[in-house]
């Protein structure tokens, strides 16, 4: 993949993104506290969607591809992309949640995982794993790097401490869109793949398992799910690379 497919941001272009980074995560943060025993996933979509209003941005999911609603609730073996239902959270699951919303035109992408306690201690030990891995990841977004090196780092960590990486889905870029080149793996070798360059803004999304990486569609059309049954855990953030370093947006 040449740079010519990736669109580069200016910095007046990652300002706008650097806003709605921050209401995006404010609205994580909300809908974080609102994942516990007891709440339905439709319920905290609800929630979303207010949310989303009150910001004053627009939902980057809803009737993206077909999507009905505003954010994913991923529960257990779902890692991704789950409808929100009337499935009512119990002690003990493992909740992905992943919006995007878009503000003054520019997209923004952000996932974080909950376990719901008493929760299962390795399952506590993947949630942990898949969240340092975004952070191990985040320090290898420099210039003169590639993505290979982000997704080797990944890779490496996860593998090491005894979970699956998923290769079926990937992080990517995102400005004007909310899917953009480049594709961004999980996985890779050190030095190989595009090299990250000034103006790029992307989503690191590490996406494990608690068994084998293999996945599977869900029954509701839209969700991924691991094929073993297995628990899954999901972060992403969305990353400027600007003169001083790498910024999360999120």
């Amino acid at each position: 993949m040449a740079w010519k497919n990736i669109t580069i941001k200016t910095p007046q272009e990652i300002a706008i993104m650097r806003e709605g980074g921050k209401i995006l995560a404010e609205i994580m943060e909300k809908l974080k506290e609102a994942t516990k025993v007891g709440a339905t996933t439709r319920e905290i979509d609800n929630l979303a969607e207010e949310l989303v209003k009150k910001y004053k941005v627009e939902p980057a999911f809803k009737d993206y591809e077909g999507y009905p609603a505003v954010s994913c609730v991923s529960v257990n073996n779902v890692i991704v992309h789950s409808v929100p239902s009337d499935y009512v959270l119990k002690e003990g699951d493992v909740v992905s949640l992943d919006i995007g919303v878009k503000h003054k035109g520019f997209y923004t992408d952000m996932a974080f995982t909950v376990g719901l306690a008493p929760l299962d201690s390795e399952a506590a030990r993947m949630i942990h794993t898949a969240k340092k891995a975004l952070k191990l990841a985040i320090t290898k977004a420099k210039q003169g790097n590639t993505f290979g090196d982000i997704g080797n780092t990944i890779q490496r960590y996860v593998e090491y401490q005894g979970f699956g990486v998923v290769r079926e889905l990937c992080g990517h870029g995102i400005g004007h869109h909310l899917h953009e080149d480049p594709q961004i793996p999980n996985y890779g070798q050190r030095h190989k793949g595009l090299s990250i360059g000034p103006g790029m803004v992307f989503c690191i999304e590490p996406m494990i398992t608690m068994g084998d990486w293999h996945l599977k569609k869900s029954s509701d059309g839209f969700g991924y799910e691991t094929a073993d049954g297995s628990l899954s855990a999901h972060f992403e953030h969305t990353i400027a690379m600007t003169a001083n370093g790498p910024e999360v947006l999120t």
